[in-house]
């Protein structure tokens, strides 16, 4: 007999609350305008709902209690009571282990559905930290939700992230779980990652009996299902700007049919009224003022770009501006709603960098700068999806690097200028960053953390400029 499920996915949102800029391709130019927030998401799943008989399993990929200023001070427990309203089914993980895995749990708690992970693990006993899977019951269906954290959150995020836990692929894992859910009579097997795309592609191939695959970390816009052997693979942008729609028939456990749309959650969506007003509510006791206009930029600031960004290039200036280095390093962010031309507020500087660390300095040599980018490069372009672990390329300024993408680790950089001169492997460098993650703690001497944080580096730079300019400078190339 034929059953029909549809599968709603969210991933990435990053604390973003309300509505916000966004970036849309259209031919050669980026443009912008409104999207997301949770009185969308809110309107769209109340629609799908009713139209579906509540035959939907709604599902978050992770990264969601981390990301604005708003979400960060209150250590993600803001978000509790919105996403017991939206009636999640489950979740995997990557960023909301920012606070630590104590105040993930505490989080949890208050929850009303489940972290999934079957790869993340306790140091002590080697016992899995959470369920590794559920099995729900949808419209006389049954359903295995399988989860996966990201796999990198105890090897290249901060220590405190992974305090008392260690983290596999969960490649090994997987096979046997698949194995065991099946073994209880189930319909569908879904995989909720938060591996990355080139990740769960890959673990797509390797592993049979994967029926959904629903990808994280990455921020891929798929419009059209990717499908690897039997496993059909979706990923839903960021911010919360567009929710993944899977429509599926399902007969003698397979699918004989599916339908898939990337829903933007632009101003074509109504807002839900009474999420609308707890939003509100939860952004209108401000400690500080988001809204006072700081100055201006007169150029579209968004980490859209993987090898350099107009948003860090802004940050980065402010650096070093700062202190005065030769070179800045900011991590390869993805996440931060874009600032088109135009005001800049208060907010919006948060938005950049919610966790506003302080600037921090240190001395590095030529082949340390020439070995670090090496390494980030290998991290992010990895010939081995297994082997990637960052974010985008690192953010640099004062450099201009000229890089083959597909050539072997260590191999990959052509030349290298260090303010305009070909850097000298044996000199010093003075360098300003921020987090371990801009300059990890294995390179250089010196370290020198500054009293001045982050954001206070952003207003004083808008105070000296008001108006800034922070065009691509081909920082970072690919030849």
């Amino acid at each position: 007999m034929k059953k029909n499920l549809t599968i709603i996915q969210m991933n990435d949102t990053h604390g973003y609350l309300d509505s916000h800029w966004e970036l849309f391709w259209d031919g050669a130019f980026a443009h912008y305008k409104k999207a997301g927030g949770y009185a969308r998401i809110a309107s769209y799943l109340k629609k799908v709902r009713n139209e579906k008989n509540n035959h939907v399993l709604f599902l978050d990929g992770g990264d969601t209690f981390h990301g604005t200023h708003p979400v960060v001070n209150s250590k993600g427990e803001i978000l509790i009571d919105l996403l017991n309203d939206l009636k999640v089914d489950a979740m995997s993980a990557h960023w909301d282990f920012a606070y630590g895995p104590k105040q993930l749990n505490h989080i949890l708690s208050k929850l009303n559905y489940p972290l999934l992970a079957i790869n993340c693990y306790d140091k002590e006993t080697d016992e899995l930290a959470y369920d590794p899977y559920i099995i729900k019951d949808i419209n006389g269906l049954k359903v295995a939700i399988i989860g996966i954290a990201a796999n990198i959150i105890d090897k290249v995020m901060p220590k405190h992230f992974s305090e008392g836990l260690y983290f596999t692929l969960g490649n090994h894992e997987l096979p046997n779980i698949i194995k065991e859910v099946k073994e209880q009579d189930v319909d569908l097997v879904l995989v909720l990652s938060h591996l990355g795309f080139p990740q769960e592609v890959k673990l797509a191939q390797e592993v049979p009996g994967i029926d959904i695959l629903l990808s994280a970390h990455t921020h891929n816009r798929i419009y059209e299902p990717i499908q690897v052997d039997d496993t059909i693979i979706i990923q839903s942008g960021c911010h919360g700007s567009f929710l993944g729609h899977l429509d599926l028939v399902i007969e003698d456990k397979k699918i004989i049919e599916y339908r898939h749309h990337l829903q933007v959650l632009d101003e074509t969506v109504e807002e839900d009224i009474k999420m609308k007003k707890k939003v509100i509510d939860c952004l209108s006791h401000p400690s500080i003022n988001y809204d006072e206009v700081l100055g201006k930029t007169n150029t579209d600031l968004n980490r859209n770009t993987i090898l350099e960004s107009t948003m860090d290039n802004f940050l980065l200036s402010a650096m070093i501006d700062q202190t005065g280095a030769d070179i800045a390093f900011s991590n390869g962010w993805r996440y931060g709603a874009p600032i088109p031309k135009g005001a800049i507020t208060r907010n919006d500087l948060w938005n950049i960098i919610p966790v506003n660390p302080n600037l921090e300095t240190v001395i590095l040599s030529g082949q340390e700068l020439w070995d670090m980018m090496e390494e980030n490069f290998t991290r992010t372009f990895a010939h081995d999806a297994y082997e990637q672990m960052g974010g985008y390329v690192k953010r640099g300024m004062g450099i201009n690097l000229y890089f083959k993408i597909e050539n072997p680790p260590g191999k990959r950089i052509q030349q290298f200028f260090v303010g305009g001169s070909l850097i000298d492997k044996e000199k010093e460098y003075n360098v300003v960053f921020v987090t371990t993650q801009g300059v990890p703690s294995k390179y250089g001497h010196t370290r020198i953390k500054t009293d001045i944080n982050a954001i206070d580096s952003l207003e004083n730079y808008l105070k000296r400029h008001k108006a800034i300019d922070a065009e691509l400078k081909g920082s970072i190339v690919a030849v």
